[in-house]
């Protein structure tokens, strides 16, 4: 049986990951920032489909965190099969509104956590001859959206540059770009989403469906829905000005987001 690690795993895209994973019969590594909703989570995944399901409690907005995982991913002993790399936040307000060390703190968690724990992750898939890695991106890498909309960009450039290094070793890389994604997490957070179209909201467990098919098929890159992809073709054709303005719009109401 194969082992899957997912960041972020409690809430969101990262939980429809391990659901989806956990049904599949693979084993899990539950990683998160909340011991507790970890253990409820792995005890309901042991429970409901019999694999092994196991937690690890990490902050990847610090050093001691990223280690921990990146500990785990190493382990000779235990190997994973697959990483997925989904933690992540947004923050409130355009630049210059979030305080400087909000910023930092984004791009340890979408930038340093990802380089560092999908090299921990792909040196020994490498020696293995096999394995893979999901790099949870978003569609704001295509789009001016100022610090998290660089980082993602940063994700999706990196995940491409990698996946073509290791095209030869059997590893695969993809990063994964949704749109807005319905999950229980925007209702515990308390954030408005009065402004975003309805049919701009994706379900997580589609994303994740659609994500786990483009990357058998060696796709370095997964937009996953069709409505997406035509409306990510409209924007590299539209005025660079006029996609800022919009990207500047969607999503405002938000406040602060955060998975793992």
């Amino acid at each position: 049986m194969t082992t899957a690690l997912v960041t972020g795993a409690t809430a969101g895209i990262g939980a429809a990951f391990a659901r989806r994973l956990a049904r599949d019969r693979h084993d899990v590594v539950l990683v998160a920032r909340d011991l507790e909703a970890l253990r409820r989570q792995a005890a309901e995944l042991h429970d409901r489909h019999g694999v092994e399901a196991a937690v690890l409690a990490a902050d990847l907005s610090t050093d001691d965190g990223i280690a921990a995982v990146e500990a785990r991913l190493s382990d000779p002993e235990s190997p994973v099969d697959l990483l997925v790399n989904n933690a992540g936040f947004g923050l409130k307000g355009a630049y210059l509104d979030a305080p400087l060390a909000d910023e930092l703190t984004m791009l340890k968690v979408h930038c340093e956590a990802v380089l560092r724990l999908t090299t921990a992750a792909a040196e020994p898939m490498r020696r293995r001859g096999r394995g893979g890695v999901v790099n949870v991106a978003s569609v704001a890498a295509f789009l001016p959206r100022g610090t998290y909309g660089a980082s993602k960009a940063w994700v999706v450039q990196f995940t491409e540059g990698a996946a073509r290094d290791l095209a030869a070793t059997g590893v695969r890389l993809m990063a994964l770009c949704p749109g807005f994604v319905r999950t229980e997490f925007h209702r515990r957070a308390g954030m408005a989403t009065d402004n975003i179209p309805g049919w701009m909201w994706l379900d997580a467990d589609r994303v994740v469906d659609t994500a786990l098919k483009d990357l058998a098929r060696g796709r370095t890159v997964s937009v996953p829905d069709a409505r997406y992809k035509v409306l990510m073709g409209a924007a590299r054709l539209a005025p660079r000005g006029a996609v800022g303005g919009l990207s500047s719009r969607a999503g405002r109401k938000y406040g602060p987001r955060r998975e793992g």
